[in-house]
């Protein structure tokens, strides 16, 4: 089964948008190649469920990280390779030497230009080829698995023909007859092995480009256990895509799955609360996390209820479409899987004691599935006080100082329940009354 997430939770934790500024993918799309890039989509897209394979992938990133390499291949020449590797070639030997004969023919008579593009896409593969056994001549110590993958490409390297190919001066000009076998060679029976090869430098450059990024931001990586633990463990977690943001502690775990927190309005609830399912995607990619550490049960799914809007199309107003929000995500948790479940000041979109009464009954009946981790925030502070007799729910609130009159957030996440209730005195702080007062008259 693959890890359930949504597109709203997905747009919520702004995790996707290549080109979107202050996405997550962003953060990490660091990448020099088309490849890279596709290789990036997919593991973004494709979250791992496997504690060893999360954390497989993890120590790879790790060791990348330490190694602190450059990507040691010359993009254009790729581009070339790739669009060589790509072209048509006869089925006989014989033909391809009749045929490039042909385009050598044309190229000296005619402004085609198909024999040139043979040619450079040849010595770009032999450019590429070189590199490839150079770097895995200086490969670092990487994971087991890691090093099986570049002991496959050394087997190919290795290969009698492709020594031959790899040690062609590419300043010396190439025979029709060279250059016609080669091209019958590469695109035929050894295009398996340069397909592979070239998947290996676009996943290098993934490697390479996502732990230079876990570097200069001071990530760290996550350890995932199995789903049965129901641990979530982290210290100094912070959101990934704020400059200085800051990093709080937190722990559930089973007996404690159930986190409540308050804080008035500003005090950095949400983005809390984005931080701690970007981080928990994030490590179930086996991706470096914004945290000091990190120690994980794995889910099986994330949903959240953090900017919920109504929906024209439908005809929902905003409190129907919280309504539909928690459905939705009580029918995930009802289907046994284990999940991180997030909402974020549920139904703001009605009066206070619905809200009240709504926010108190939900929360009981989520903190029944303790296979689950559930975080729920609000600043109806009441409601906390209600779920103080459930022994697997945990307090938390964000505080907001007074200096001078005027709010001040800390953003440190401290234990218990936040008796602030700034609303009004920000409203007279912004001199919105006296505003109206003045305009009416």
């Amino acid at each position: 089964m693959s890890f359930n997430i949504d597109k709203q939770t997905a747009d919520e934790l702004n995790l996707m948008g290549k080109y979107r500024n202050g996405s997550v993918y962003h953060l990490f799309n660091q990448v020099k190649t088309s490849g890279g890039q596709q290789m990036l989509d997919e593991v973004f897209r494709s979250p791992l469920e496997d504690p060893a394979a999360i954390n497989e992938r993890a120590a790879t990133f790790q060791a990348f990280q330490q190694a602190n390499l450059g990507f040691p291949f010359d993009v254009s020449q790729l581009s070339m390779m790739r669009e060589y590797l790509d072209g048509s070639v006869a089925g006989n030997a014989v033909i391809t030497v009749i045929d490039t004969l042909i385009k050598k023919g044309l190229s000296s008579l005619t402004r085609d230009e198909r024999y040139r593009k043979k040619v450079q896409g040849l010595q770009a593969t032999i450019v590429t080829l070189k590199r490839c056994f150079l770097f895995l001549q200086a490969l670092p110590v990487t994971t087991e698995k890691y090093a099986a993958k570049a002991a496959v490409i050394s087997d190919i390297l290795a290969d009698k023909e492709v020594d031959q190919l790899m040690n062609i001066d590419i300043y010396k000009p190439l025979s029709v007859k060279t250059l016609a076998y080669y091209d019958h060679l590469l695109k035929g029976r050894l295009l398996a092995a340069m397909e592979q090869l070239l998947s290996f430098i676009y996943e290098l450059d993934m490697y390479i480009a996502v732990s230079d990024v876990a570097r200069s931001k001071g990530f760290a990586y996550a350890v995932a256990m199995p789903k049965e633990k129901n641990l979530f463990s982290v210290k100094v977690l912070r959101h990934p895509c704020l400059q200085g943001a800051i990093g709080n502690d937190l722990r559930m775990e089973e007996g404690s799955n159930v986190l409540f927190l308050t804080g008035a309005n500003m005090a950095g609830k949400s983005t809390w609360m984005k931080s701690v399912g970007i981080c928990m995607y994030l490590a179930h990619m086996g991706f470096p996390v914004a945290a000091e550490s990190m120690v994980f049960s794995v889910r099986q799914g994330i949903c959240s209820s953090i900017n919920v809007a109504d929906n024209i199309h439908l005809g929902y107003s905003h409190f129907y479409a919280e309504v539909v929000r928690v459905k939705q995500a009580a029918e995930a948790a009802a289907s046994g899987k284990r999940l991180l479940l997030m909402f974020d000041e549920l139904f703001k979109g009605t009066n206070v004691k619905d809200a009240y009464d709504g926010t108190l009954a939900v929360t009981e009946a989520f903190a029944e599935y303790q296979d689950c981790l559930f975080i729920v925030s609000t600043h109806i502070i009441e409601v906390g006080e209600a779920l103080k007799g459930n022994s697997n729910i945990r307090f938390a609130f964000l505080p907001t100082v007074l200096e001078g009159g005027r709010p001040r957030y800390t953003y440190r996440l401290q234990e218990g329940i936040t008796e602030d209730r700034q609303g009004m005195m920000i409203i007279r702080n912004e001199g919105i009354l006296e505003l109206i007062r003045s305009q009416a008259c």
